[in-house]
């Protein structure tokens, strides 16, 4: 890399941020991050005064309120721990994590009983010790919008599991600890089921056939990741189809693509541009350019490459 290629600027997204997409100098803007802030950096990166000499590209990570589906025919062994791991692990900080569970009602119940019972099960502590599941939240301000989501689902839905945090560990990590939340009687149009929340919060919801649990998964406009579990073929052959999402899980959970193997990204509020670690990505970074020659001269000078062909 030619150097002075590459800079890092720290500081606070609302100063370095906001001035770093409005300079005329920037051409290609590529950013991960919330919905909010991904809208504004494309509303901002359209402004095109005449004397700046491009358009501004944005490629833009945004949020995600991820579904799994478990349908009647899942293996109910592997569907709890796939939406547990994807929902609690990394105390629901990642992008992909599983936001909603869709289930089926013949297995609702078990399933609910299930979930909860492997999900109080995670350990929560410090991420240094080896035994630990849940580490904290990133900071104070991530702590209380989480916190805000809770209280506001315990109005709208049925709390079915809550894991308190050991007696002291916020105060020795210095950082806030959230453990698993489970909600049940969650309906579509309850915000917990249409907002990101990016913590350690998982809506269950019934449904009464695998066609309204499709339609409740995409319910939301976020399309970053969706998972299904089933062993019914028709209905792994619809998601391949229907489940119109940038990653599609089948049989595991939805979080840990392979960098390098597994191009990541969505579509609808979940971002624009081509899906990160693939080589559809690079392409973003450049400007293509054709360049055309007639080869079929006449009269050609070879000297004239090195000046030795006179004035002629």
């Amino acid at each position: 890399m030619p150097a002075g290629a590459l800079r890092f600027v720290p500081g606070r997204g609302e100063s370095v941020g906001r001035a770093l997409v409005a300079d005329r100098r920037i051409a290609l803007i590529a950013f991960t991050g919330s919905r909010a802030t991904g809208l504004e950096i494309v509303e901002r990166a359209a402004r095109t005064p005449l004397e700046q000499p491009h358009v501004k590209r944005v490629v833009c990570e945004m949020g995600g309120n991820n579904a799994i589906i478990v349908d009647d025919s899942a293996d109910l062994d592997e569907a709890v721990i796939g939406v547990r791991d994807a929902a609690f692990l990394y105390a629901g900080q990642r992008c992909s994590a599983c936001s909603r569970a869709v289930v089926l009602d013949r297995v609702y119940d078990r399933f609910l009983e299930r979930l909860t019972a492997a999900s109080r099960a995670l350990v929560l502590g410090d991420p240094a010790e080896p035994d630990t599941d849940i580490g904290p939240v990133i900071d104070a301000d991530a702590g209380r919008r989480i916190r805000r989501a809770i209280d506001a689902g315990r109005a709208e839905a049925t709390l079915a599991l809550a894991v308190e945090p050991p007696e002291g560990l916020e105060a020795r990590m210095g950082r806030p600890v959230i453990g698993p939340h489970v909600f049940s009687d969650v309906r579509p149009e309850h915000a917990l089921a249409r907002e990101e929340i990016f913590g350690p919060v998982l809506s269950v919801l019934r449904a009464e056939s695998f066609d309204e649990a499709l339609a409740m998964a995409l319910a939301t406009p976020y399309r970053l990741t969706g998972g299904l579990f089933s062993r019914t073929p028709s209905h792994l052959a619809r998601a391949r189809r229907d489940f119109r999402v940038g990653n599609l899980y089948l049989n595991r959970g939805i979080t840990g693509s392979l960098v390098g193997r597994q191009p990541f990204g969505g579509f609808g509020h979940s971002g624009v541009g081509a899906q990160s670690g693939g080589d559809d990505y690079l392409t973003q970074f450049v400007v293509p350019r054709t360049v055309c020659e007639n080869t079929m001269r006449r009269g050609f000078a070879p000297g004239l490459e090195t000046g030795a062909g006179g004035a002629g």
